[in-house]
Order: C-alpha cells, then structure tokens, then sequence
C-alpha cells in the first residue's frame, strides 16, 4: 500500500507525472534525451561570481553537502553499478515508516513557478491544502504550460518580480536563462553544505553526484531531481512474437542486420524496427549526446569531441544501412511528425525500438488488459562488433528547484522544508502524501494497492514532486516483473558504463561559442535518412573546428587542468 503506479505511466515511485519520470513523459524530454536539445546547464552570474566554467575538486567539496544514507524500507533489489534500487512488493499503511516526525515549515506563504504539461488544478485543491498542513507552509503555485516554459521562464527571470521557487528543466537552461540563474538564485550553501545538511534528514541522504550537479556560478544554488547516470534507453523487442517465431537475439550490428531483414514484411505491415540512433550511439560506444559537457572526454592524452570520433561516424553510417534496407517502419523517416514508435510497437508493426525505461512498465500495464500474449524485454546493449560495449554515463541530475535571492531566511528554511519532506524514501507516509495525495479524494485500493481517481491525476502531479526527491528507485508492486526486469537491466548495463571527464559538472560555456553544434541533431537525422552523406558530417565537423570548436577544446582543456575531473 505504497506508491507503485499500478494506474499510472512512467516509472518511480510517485504520481503521474513524478520528476523521475518527468523526462519519459513528455515529447520535450524524449528529444532532450536524443541530443536534439542543448542540456548545457550553464554558471553565468553577476559581478564577483564565477561566470565560467565548472567547480569540482577541492572547492566543490567545501560546498557539497554530507551523505547520510537512508534505510527506511530495504529495497528487495539493491542499487548496484549506478542502477535505481528496486522494490518488488507493497507496503501495509500501518508499516509506512515517519520520516519527518516534526514540522519543519514555519508557516510562510511560498510562491513556486513550475512547468506543467496538461490541465492546472485549482489553486486551492485538497491536494495542495494536505501537503501545507503536513509541512507547515503555504505555498501559491504559478504553474506554466510546459511547452513554452522557456519563453515564460526567460521572461519572468529578466523581471524584477521573481517567485520564491522557480522549478528549471536542464533542457531550458539556453539563451539568457543561464546567466540569470547566478544572479536570481540563491546560495543554499549556509544551510546545506557540509553538517549543515542534517537537520534535513532526507536532503542529506540525496547523493553526492546529483549535489555536484547542482553548483551552479561557484555556489550551490539548485535542489536537484537525482537520476541513475547509467543509460536509460533501451532497445525493447517483442519477446512474445521472437519466441512465437524463433527469433535469436542480435548480437552484433551485422547480426541485427540480418535479422532485420528476414523480420521484415512490408506487405503484412511489419518493420523489423524504429529508429536505432540512439541504441547504435550506445553500440559503438559514442560519447553523450544529452549535455554538452559530456561531448568532451580524454582519449589518449587530448581531449576530443563525440562529432570528431570515428565511432560517431559508424553508428550513423549503421542506422543508414537500416534505413537503405528498407527495415525501418517508413513513418520513422519522417522523425517525430509522423505517429508514435511506441504505438508502432504494441501494434507489431514494428519489433524493436529504443526510448527510455519507463515504457516497460507502461507499455506492459496498457497492454496487459488488451493483449494478454504481449510480452516486451529489452535486449542487453551489445558492442557493434559482437564484444562488450563502452557505455557512457549521463548526468546525475537533470531539474532543479531554484530560490530567489530575493528570499528572506525564514522562507529559504521552509523551502528546505518542503524539499526535505518531498525527499522523503519510498515506504514512508510522507513519500506517500507526496504522490498520491489524500486517500478517498485522490486515490482509492484495488487488491491493497493505491489507485488514483481523476481527481488524483489531475491535482497530484507537476506540483511538490518536482521540489525534492530521494535517491532513484523503482517500485511496481503491481508488476514485480517489470521492476526487476529494469532494475537488473540497469545493473548489467551500470557495469559497462564509464564516466567522461566532465561529469556530474555544470559547466558553462562562453557564450560566444554556445551555439557551435547546434545543427548536428538535424545533420544526424538526414544522414540516417539519406538525405546527407557522411561526408557532409565530416565537412560539419571541419567547418566546427575552424569557427571556435578548437579554442573551445582548448578551453574545456584548461577548465579541466585547473578544475579536476568530478569523475570516480
């Protein structure tokens, strides 16, 4: 009897949409997730604070705050290799544990701009009424529409009028918001770093990476959503038409070639496959493509860029092949304007396709009650060449919650406050408030698991979730399958993964060259699709280097001589 969304998309332990399945569940995210939008979480600031760069090494440490692990509910899967801890099983109301045995909100009235995709609730909701009493606060959202939140955020930081709280994706830290960030937001510093952390248990239990990430101009200034770095797309395959058929899994790029071939039947309607970019950048091992910090890595002794690697070459060269072999749904040429790879999916018109992990928990659920024989497993990453792939770890936080300056001591406090609480671990009362609101007016029990009504959709979502959050986990109680599944997915694939120099930084790049690689995205897709050559990615590449991509190298090189890498 604890968060498990057993009538809910997307994964984690929290309503719909939860920050952790906040980047899965929205088309912005997806795109986010490929590369097509710069994630460059930059440290702009005002006069005296540090502009550019990143901060790790000594001096992030006197600004990190101290771990304190949480063990409130054992997990039945363990974290391991980067992996989200896993739960298999529900949890009785009466064992729910406390983890916030006192109010720590003083009573101040909290005004909090925050994205929203879908319909606002009403300002005073009995969601919203429930989680200020049991906090101590009273806050006053300023919800956005989500698809333009760039454009209200750019605006309202270029004001004089700022919210207490305002909520930032990584995905719109471009343009001017990035300087604004320093010169708008607090630094939580004084009441988080180091010991300081303690008076807030469930903070002070958020790991240390996802802290790292959330120095922002020299200070710590975000409360960041924490994510597993392991890679979080995966190719997913029909394992009940593969078994039905004889299918082997693929090994290799050329033994996935050949399957494809003999799975395609263009006249009965059936593509082997989706678009793979993503999956083949994993295959040959490229370097990320989600943060543009993360397109530099040391090889060799010099530091070099994922567009001039080889590798990147290859894997577009591959998902060319596929296309050119005509195994590829036709509707995935026309990119994201043409229906749903996941529709195609639980169709059969397509076999295998690549997105983020949640889709094996909601693509199951959705299915389950129309098509009983429909089973989906996700194939282990497999090196181009048949060895074992180099994975690349992504970045360890990805939204923040963000505190005005403007803010005075005792509203900082009860922004803690309510971080601390939202913080709360899985199989606690205050984790299940956060996500399912009030029983009987949000949620109800089906076979002692908690199922959300309309109201619960509508009121417990986009709100105190995306304020704090624990360490990643995954718990379907309801499909204990699925949780282990991706979980010991995660795990295999967390022990081929490695760390490029600069993650777990936020690293602000000159502006002067912020938009360099902006048109690699689009390049990448019409190559695939045959509208480009390789060729003309190489030229891209020349023309990159000769209008500022070899001073950036020297200045990524410079900030990693003086900085240190954050990798371990």
């Amino acid at each position: 009897m604890t968060p498990n969304f057993s009538s809910a998309p997307g994964s984690g332990a929290g309503s719909a949409p939860s920050r952790r399945s906040f980047l899965a569940s929205t088309a912005v995210a997806a795109a986010a997730v490929a590369g097509g939008m710069p994630l460059l979480a930059a440290c702009g600031g005002s006069q005296g604070e540090k502009k550019d760069g990143a901060t790790s090494g000594k001096e992030a440490r006197k600004l990190l705050p101290a771990f304190v692990a949480q063990n409130v509910v054992s997990p039945d899967i363990p974290s391991k290799n980067g992996s989200a801890a896993g739960f298999t099983t529900a949890i009785a109301t009466a064992a729910l544990k406390t983890s916030v045995p006192d109010k720590l909100g003083k009573g101040s009235s909290i005004k909090i701009m925050a994205p929203l995709w879908g319909s606002p609730p009403k300002s005073d909701n009995p969601y919203y009424r429930a989680m200020n009493e049991a906090i101590g606060v009273s806050t006053v959202w300023q919800n956005q529409d989500g698809n333009t939140y760039d454009e209200k955020l750019g605006a309202v930081l270029a004001s004089s009028d700022i919210p207490d709280v305002v909520v930032v994706p990584s995905w719109n830290l471009t343009g001017k918001i990035p300087s604004a960030v320093n010169a708008k937001f607090a630094d939580l510093g004084p009441y988080l770093s180091g010991e300081k952390v303690k008076a807030y248990p469930n903070l002070a239990a958020v790991p240390t990476d996802a802290w790292q990430r959330s120095i922002f101009g020299g200070a710590l200034r975000g409360i960041p959503m924490p994510g597993s770095y392991v890679p979080n797309i995966a190719p997913f395959y029909r394992q009940d038409v593969f078994e039905s058929k004889g299918y082997q899994q693929p090994k290799s790029a050329a033994e996935f070639l050949a399957w494809a071939k003999e799975a395609t039947n263009a006249k009965a309607k059936v593509w082997a496959c989706d678009d793979m970019k993503w999956t083949a950048f994993n295959m040959f091992g490229v370097f990320p493509g989600s943060d543009k910090a993360l397109w530099w890595n040391m090889v060799d002794g010099k530091l070099v860029n994922r567009v001039e690697t080889e590798e990147y070459l290859e894997a577009l060269e591959w998902v060319r092949t596929l296309y050119a072999a005509h195994v590829v749904h036709p509707d995935a040429r026309a990119g994201g304007t043409q229906g749903d790879p996941g529709n195609r999916f639980t169709a059969g018109q397509v076999l295998v396709y690549n997105q983020d992990l949640s889709h094996w928990y909601s693509k199951s659920v959705e299915q389950g009650a129309r098509n009983p024989e429909f089973r989906m497993g996700a194939f282990d990453i497999f090196g181009h060449d048949g060895s074992a792939p180099t994975l690349w770890a992504g970045q360890p936080a990805g939204i923040w919650a963000f505190v005005s300056k403007k803010a005075s001591q005792a509203v900082i406090k009860d922004v803690l406050a309510i971080a601390n609480f939202c913080a709360a671990p899985y199989g606690t009362k205050e984790r299940m408030l956060t996500d399912y609101g009030v029983e009987g007016v949000h949620y109800t029990y089906d076979k002692g698991l908690p199922v959300k009504n309309d109201t619960g959709f509508l009121e417990v979502a986009g709100a105190f979730d995306y304020l704090g959050d624990p360490a990643p986990y995954v718990a379907h109680p309801d499909r204990p399958d699925v949780t282990r599944l991706r979980v010991e997915w995660q795990q295999r694939m967390g022990a081929l993964t490695k760390k490029t120099s600069f993650y777990g930084l936020t690293v602000t790049e000159p502006t002067r060259w912020t938009n360099l690689a902006d048109d690699f995205e689009q390049l990448e897709d019409d190559v695939v699709r045959g509208r480009k050559k390789i060729s003309d990615v190489q030229r891209a590449v020349s023309d990159w280097r000769s209008k500022g991509g070899d001073q950036l190298r020297d200045w990524y090189r410079k900030l990693l001589d003086d900085s240190g890498s954050a990798a371990n």
